[in-house]
């Protein structure tokens, strides 16, 4: 329930994605209703009906990353090129743009703080700047400019401090190559704003001083000692289902040997996901260990059930239930799924497909809870089977329980709102950790 006398706000939370995306966001938003405030999450229709289970408000915005990748199945094969992901996501964004000015008009309306995640970040800003509203940037990945943290596309490699930030302007001009046409041909001209300059919001002094909350752990990536005061490293925000229980045919599985191998790639989709799943269970074949497999949106592709004494296929299961039963996870390095399976204290394997996945691959072989990552090509040529047994050996499995430990002691959502309130932006009494579906 609200804490007596506290006065609730009006947040709208904006974001677009994939469900790894939208999770954490709902964390976010269910610890800042607990306490009284009112939180209007405003994404895709496809996840409307999740957001208002979990007792949250809802708007829409047209954006949907579930229709692009299903029928863009073919970007999953190709999507650690960078030239071909910007061309398609630069179309993309500006046909689903055409909409977002309204669209966000409508779902700010009353609000007194506006959040925006990822890509919807520089349309929430606009919207703020509009209506004279406090507006905070909200991130899973690290995107603030150091000279000792490499942007995320050059993960795992070492460069001097100099090379470094000038990278991360590089990369800026892509981010802003990628929104130009749905910001300045759209969003701001149907606000009555002015077009960003050529070089976009981000070299902007305002720009530079822009408060961000980042929903991940400073036990899986520090914060460098170079970021500003106005960047916040919060720890995980983790939605829990704690009424899952596995269904009778999956816990005969369990019940039936050793703890599985889970593999799951999340959103992902597959070009072509019957031979990629087929790789994948011959290598499980050979390596000998029990599997479940979860097929998500369609990286991989099999018939639920259980095809013989070794595998179980199932659609998917929340992660704070499943992950903690297996041996280890085979998974794709997505922010959400990461942060899944190191709270569960299992290593991994990674093969990463696109974005901030081969950075995440690359930060946990770092802190020692995963082996190098693997390409699909290597997965096709059998590097799996011994990528398997590199991350069971004793050491790592004592390293992925030693972090889980860690991220225990941390809570991420009462450390955000914690964050919200010493830039007087919040109201209100000490945050509670919540679980997915309790009542507000």
């Amino acid at each position: 329930m609200p804490d007596a006398g506290t006065a609730g706000q009006r947040i709208a939370l904006f974001t677009i994605g994939t469900q790894g995306d939208i999770r954490p966001c709902l964390a976010l938003g269910r610890g800042l209703q607990q306490l009284g405030h009112s939180v209007r999450v405003v994404t895709s229709l496809n996840f409307e009906t999740w957001i208002r289970r979990q007792g949250l408000d809802f708007a829409p915005l047209t954006a949907d990353f579930q229709a692009l990748l299903t029928a863009e199945r073919e970007l999953a094969d190709q999507g650690l090129d960078m030239r071909r992901m910007a061309a398609l996501f630069r179309t993309r964004f500006e046909e689903w743009a055409g909409s977002w000015a309204a669209e966000g008009l409508q779902a700010s309306e009353g609000a007194s703080l506006l959040l925006g995640v990822g890509n919807s970040t520089l349309l929430a800003q606009a919207l703020a700047e509009v209506r004279g509203l406090p507006f905070v940037r909200v991130q899973l990945q690290p995107l603030t400019p150091s000279r000792h943290l490499p942007p995320m596309l050059l993960a795992g490699r070492r460069y001097p401090p100099q090379l470094s930030l000038a990278a991360y302007q590089l990369l800026r001009l892509l981010v802003w190559y990628v929104m130009q046409p749905a910001i300045n041909r759209r969003v701001r001209p149907q606000l009555g704003l002015r077009p960003y300059p050529w070089h976009g919001p981000y070299f902007s002094e305002t720009g530079l001083r822009a408060r961000v909350l980042y929903g991940f752990s400073r036990h899986v990536l520090p914060p460098p000692p170079d970021w500003p005061a106005s960047a916040k490293v919060c720890g995980y925000w983790f939605l829990d289902e704690p009424d899952w229980r596995p269904d009778s045919e999956l816990q005969k599985f369990l019940d039936a040997g050793e703890p599985p191998v889970y593999v799951g790639f999340g959103s992902m989709v597959s070009g072509d996901a019957e031979t990629f799943t087929r790789q994948i269970i011959d290598s499980l074949r050979r390596s000998g260990r029990r599997v479940v497999l979860a097929t998500g949106w369609g990286g991989t592709s099999a018939p639920p059930g259980r095809l013989d004494e070794q595998l179980l296929v199932i659609r998917e299961a929340p992660h704070d239930g499943l992950l903690p039963l297996m041996a280890a996870a085979v998974h794709h390095g997505g922010a959400g799924t990461t942060a899944a399976v190191v709270r569960a204290g299992i290593p991994s394997v990674v093969v990463p497909f696109y974005g901030d996945q081969p950075f995440w691959a690359r930060r946990l072989q770092a802190i020692g809870v995963a082996g190098a990552p693997l390409s699909r090509g290597e997965v096709e040529q059998g590097a799996l089977v011994p990528a398997l047994a590199r991350i069971l050996q004793p050491a790592m499995r004592k390293s992925a329980a030693a972090l889980a430990r860690q991220l225990a002691a941390e809570d991420g959502v009462a450390t955000a709102i914690g964050q919200l309130r010493a830039w007087d932006l919040l109201s209100g009494g000490p945050a509670r950790p919540v679980a997915a579906g309790a009542t507000a």
